[in-house]
């Protein structure tokens, strides 16, 4: 039976973290989770209670409730991938917003919100034989994970690829908007206190700003030691 491994991707947003993971998992047969998705449902789960908006936000309220909050990868065999179920309903579409891009960062940075969805992820690597992306793989989700991935790209060439995504499902956005959340989300990820978005000391760094997802999945896949 051939050994199966961790592989923890983290790296900076829109630098085509899921999508490497997604390919990973495919070839290698492997599971993978988009932790990404899981902060995402939590920021979609505050908006839609009215815990979060542009001038407020009720973090002790939304601390209260997340023990009502439940969050399923089901698999969907048409698209190839699993998608994210928040208390039940499919949000996979409704979490890609540029909306809850916008408040995500903040979410994550409430320890008790971390603490939770770490637990959770924690669990689901248990049996190994996983491919997980996010900001804290890593660092703190699987300080001990088999392969270490950190992907940057700069601001511009993500908020480039994020625009044409966006533009792609029909959402009406401008570039500057997407460029804005793009840095934002990076001074946020990189400045929280709890879990900030830095590099494992043993994690191969990775620039894809100049690389095609074909190039970027064979030299990464060459990193994989089973």
């Amino acid at each position: 039976m051939d050994k199966k491994i961790i592989i923890a991707i983290d790296g900076f947003s829109s630098t085509g973290k899921s999508t490497l993971a997604k390919e990973l998992a495919k070839h290698l047969g492997y599971v993978y989770v988009d932790t990404g998705a899981m902060y995402r449902a939590v920021a979609l789960f505050a908006m839609q209670k009215g815990y979060i908006g542009k001038d407020f936000f009720d973090i002790e309220s939304l601390i209260k409730s997340l023990p009502f909050v439940k969050l399923v990868f089901k698999f969907n065999p048409d698209l190839g991938f699993a998608e994210m179920y928040l208390n039940d309903v499919n949000v996979e579409k409704k979490i890609r917003t540029i909306e809850v891009s916008s408040y995500v960062s903040k979410v994550a940075e409430i320890s008790q919100v971390r603490t939770k969805l770490v637990e959770q992820q924690q669990e689901m690597g248990k049996n190994k034989g996983i491919v997980m992306d996010g900001r804290d793989i890593g660092t703190i989700v699987f300080p001990d994970a088999d392969l270490k991935i950190f992907m940057t790209a700069s601001p511009i060439t993500r908020a480039e690829r994020r625009f044409k995504e966006l533009q792609k499902i029909g959402h009406d956005v401008t570039f500057d908007e997407v460029l804005k959340n793009v840095e934002e989300r990076d001074y946020i990820d990189t400045h929280r206190d709890d879990s900030p978005l830095v590099m494992a000391k043993d994690a191969i760094e990775f620039d894809n700003s100049n690389v095609s997802k074909q190039e970027q999945f064979e030299k990464v896949l060459k990193l994989v030691v089973l």
